[in-house]
């Protein structure tokens, strides 16, 4: 901490002292370097041993993944990989006073209830719960949670949390290579516009929207760590076919003509609902399902993503 706090005071020295133009340092820009720095250096670790697995860290977000690697879910006879809709996750971003902590965790119906109870009683406020399939069997439901504080207390109430599930809370012993996507996926990144990446034999796009969105007067930045980027995940079935599924972030007025570009392409909605509570702008997630030849696929869920807000390229 001592190096953090010195190095620091070197930084703010040099903004005072080295240019006779500067004449007002931003100090709250200043101060939000300086906890996110901290915590780097102090709790980061402490929240990865609560939470029993290290983050993936983008930017100033750590986030955490919590797959239900221990259901097989089918839907149209295909078994659903975590990857591909059974990925459970918390995002720990720092903020004036601590973090803010949001997440979207997999749960059987079962599950819902308990794990409910003890996150409220520990202090987490709930989002959301939802389907974003049908039909699978067993039946998915996710749940959003959101806190904001201490980091190492908000990882020990999401872990006790997902106590009252089946959720592993043990990270996996590395497994063998996955499997290759078999799919083109430099044709997809040219369609959907954007570079996808390779997971768990999923191949999967976040796509952001243009304009920034705000909670807790915080930019949700960078947005597909933090969940308010179009998800968009293909999962080869073989013979050039996929399963989709994912969820478009939309604004109300982007709601139907979304819907209505999907359906024109044989893509099944199969949700439609909000996941936080006072974003702005107010966003909706849709999701959706299909499972055809892939390019075709991809082409529709493009058309769909031009009557949005969406970035592209």
């Amino acid at each position: 901490m001592r190096k953090t706090i010195s190095a620091l005071i070197g930084i703010g020295a040099c903004f005072c002292a080295t240019s006779a133009s500067v004449q007002i340092v931003d100090w709250p820009a200043f101060a939000g370097l300086f906890v996110a720095t901290a915590y780097a250096q102090d709790d980061w670790q402490k929240v990865d041993e609560t939470l029993g697995r290290k983050a993936a860290v983008t930017g100033d977000v750590h986030r955490y993944g919590f797959p239900r690697t221990d259901l097989t879910v089918t839907l149209d006879g295909v078994t659903i990989k975590p990857a591909l809709a059974l990925g459970g996750w918390v995002a720990f971003k720092p903020a004036h006073d601590g973090v803010m902590a949001m997440g979207d965790l997999v749960l059987l119906e079962s599950e819902i209830n308990p794990v409910m109870l003890k996150m409220i009683a520990n202090g987490l406020d709930i989002t959301a719960v939802h389907n974003h399939l049908l039909g699978a069997s067993p039946a998915t439901f996710y749940m959003h949670v959101a806190g904001h504080g201490d980091p190492v207390k908000i990882a020990a109430a999401i872990r006790d949390g997902l106590a009252e599930s089946k959720t592993p809370l043990s990270a996996a012993a590395p497994a063998a290579p996955p499997p290759d996507v078999d799919l083109d996926t430099a044709q997809l990144d040219q369609i959907i516009g954007a570079k996808g990446q390779a997971n768990g034999g999923v191949y999967q796009f976040n796509v952001p929207r243009r304009d920034p969105v705000i909670e807790e007067g915080m930019q949700l930045s960078p947005a597909g760590p933090l969940g308010v980027a179009t998800a968009i995940n293909f999962q080869p079935t073989g013979g050039g076919k996929a399963a989709i599924t994912g969820d478009f972030v939309m604004t109300s007025g982007e709601v139907n003509p979304v819907i209505k570009e999907l359906r024109s392409h044989g893509i099944g909605v199969t949700a439609l609902h909000s996941h936080m509570l006072d974003e702005q702008p107010r966003l909706f997630f849709m999701h959706f399902w299909a499972i055809d030849d892939t390019v075709k696929l991809a082409n529709g869920l493009r058309t769909a993503l031009d009557k949005t807000a969406s970035t592209k390229g």
